[in-house]
This record gives structure tokens, sequence and C-alpha cells, in this order.
């Protein structure tokens, strides 16, 4: 049975590898041992954490795939559903709603994505959930420092581009408005 566990791990790091267009990385953290593993990925584009590098510890239980993964976060970050201090996740999909027909790689995209949407109503980091709730503009602030001091984010981005002024000529903006789309 462990054989085919371990085969399993191994198949799913090599889609992993051969997929260039999702940008997630994943390997062994030490050696050749598939039960404990290191994912990277980039925060989403048009978020706070837009332009950083995202570290994952991933450890594979024995039953798995019909257990999930045990996955936290080592890049620490500002976010509802990761703790600030220990990195540890709250998401369905690599916990309760697990299925084994779920992967390392759906659960990394899952991880990517949730940076996207956050879910302050069902946080890991209720001051992080009530501030992204009560003050959005200084949650914004903080993720986005937190990004560039922790996850090596450039200071500036596309995300971080001051929105266009709808009063000034499109010569004296900042960023010109993105075109309206017809019907």
């Amino acid at each position: 049975m462990a054989s085919n566990r371990v085969r399993r791990i191994a198949k799913e790091l090599q889609d992993i590898q051969s997929d260039t267009d999702s940008n997630i990385f994943c390997e062994p953290s030490s050696g050749a041992d598939l039960s404990h593993l290191r994912a990277t990925f980039p925060g989403p584009p048009d978020t706070p954490y837009e332009g950083g590098t995202y570290i994952v510890d991933v450890k594979i239980p024995n039953e798995y795939p019909f257990r999930p993964p045990a996955m936290s976060f080592t890049t620490k970050l500002w976010h509802p559903n990761v703790s600030s201090q220990t990195g540890a996740i709250c998401l369905d999909t690599i916990g309760s709603a697990w299925s084994p027909v779920l992967t390392i790689k759906s659960a990394l995209l899952s991880l990517q994505s949730l940076l996207s949407t956050p879910e302050p109503k069902d946080p890991q980091d209720a001051e992080v959930a009530s501030m992204l709730m009560n003050n959005p503009d200084q949650f914004q602030r903080i993720a986005r420092d937190w990004a560039i001091k922790y996850a090596a984010a450039p200071k500036k981005t596309s995300w971080t581009s001051p929105p266009p002024n709808p009063l000034l000529p499109p010569s004296r903006n900042p960023r010109k408005p993105s075109p309206e789309k017809k019907s």
C-alpha cells in the first residue's frame, strides 16, 4: 500500500513540474523523502500579494490520498485565513472537504486562489479578519507591506498604482482607466 502512495505522490510531483503555466513548484523538502515537501507559488495579480513568492510546507500523511496533506505557509502573510503567527491555514479543501480525487497541485491552486478571495467570516486569524471587514484600506496596506517584507514582492506593481482620476485629462493621469467594454 505504501508503494501505491509513493507512486501517486511521485506522479503528482511530475505533473506539477510539467505544468509550467501554473507557476507552482513543489519538491521534496530534503533528499528523496516524498512525505515532506516544499512548494512555492506566486502571489495572484491584482491583490496585495502580487509579485511575492509564497512558500508552503507540505506534509503527506501515511493515509494519503484518503487524508489531506497538512499544509502551512512558511512565508509570513497578512490574510484572514492564515495565521499571521504560525502560518496555519483555514481552508476546507485541505480539511473537511478533502477527497481522494484531489491532488497536491489542486490543494496548492486552492491556496493560491485563497489569496485572491479571502473568507473573513471563517477566519484563522480573527484580528486580520476584523481589519479586512472594518478597515479594508488598512488591511490592504499591511498585506502589501508584508508581501514586500516577507515574500520579496516588488514595491511597485500594477496593483499599487493609484486609480485613474476622472477629473484629469488622460495625459496627466498616473494610470489611464481601462477601456469600457461595448455591448
